[in-house]
């Protein structure tokens, strides 16, 4: 422990703000696992399978009963949306569709982005630290009122201070964007799952009705 507080002491003022990063970070990461891996993690094909094997009986009331006994997650709201309005025409359908997925995606990709911007300001943070123990590395050279002893305990310093903040800086900025590109692929596969389930409620129904105008036939 002694050893960590001594490394983040030497790397200087720039530590704090790759530290606000860090913090931020974790924060987002937290929060982004629980909405895309718990909140949102749903069995899209049972879902799919369930829904059209009563819809294809016409019975619609017993689709909409078995999305309400499932996880209620953003994807059996959006298909719920749809089947309550499964009677009326089908501009309607697409309409509840739609209003149902604008209220559900807005949650499912935000925030995402900022960890990318975070990994970026951790990494200019510790260009930052880094130019300014160069600068007092510098400083120290050129000192003329400094003894050799002085000199070189400030040089000594300085380097110590851009080599610790660019460490910590690339120690933050690296893993935080892995973080964003493994968010950001689930991030894409929720919403294709979404986009690709509507386009399947719409054939189910449309099939159901062209089922039930031939045997009407």
């Amino acid at each position: 422990m002694g050893e960590i507080v001594k490394f983040y002491n030497e790397g200087g003022w720039g530590m704090h703000l790759i530290s606000a990063c860090l913090v931020a970070s974790i924060g987002i990461t937290i929060e982004r696992i629980k909405v895309l891996y718990m909140d949102s993690s749903e069995n899209k094909d049972a879902l799919l399978r369930g829904i059209n094997e009563r819809i294809m009986r016409g019975d619609t009331q017993g689709a909409i009963a078995f999305l309400k006994s499932q996880k209620k997650g953003p994807l059996a709201r959006i298909l719920e949306a749809g089947l309550m309005k499964a009677n009326r025409p089908d501009k309607e359908i697409q309409a509840a569709l739609d209003q149902a997925s604008l209220r559900e995606v807005p949650t499912i990709e935000k925030n995402t982005g900022f960890l990318a911007v975070l990994s970026n300001a951790a990494t200019l943070a510790a260009l930052l630290g880094t130019i300014s123990g160069l600068i007092a590395t510098f400083s120290a050279v050129s000192g003329k009122d400094m003894s050799a002893a002085d000199k070189a305990q400030k040089l000594s310093a300085g380097i110590s201070e851009a080599m610790h903040c660019t460490a910590y800086g690339l120690g933050t900025a690296v893993p935080v964007l892995v973080i964003y590109a493994v968010l950001q692929a689930k991030t894409q596969h929720v919403l294709e799952a979404i986009n690709e389930s509507v386009v399947a409620e719409i054939n189910f129904v449309l099939e159901s009705r062209a089922a039930k105008g031939g045997q009407a036939a």
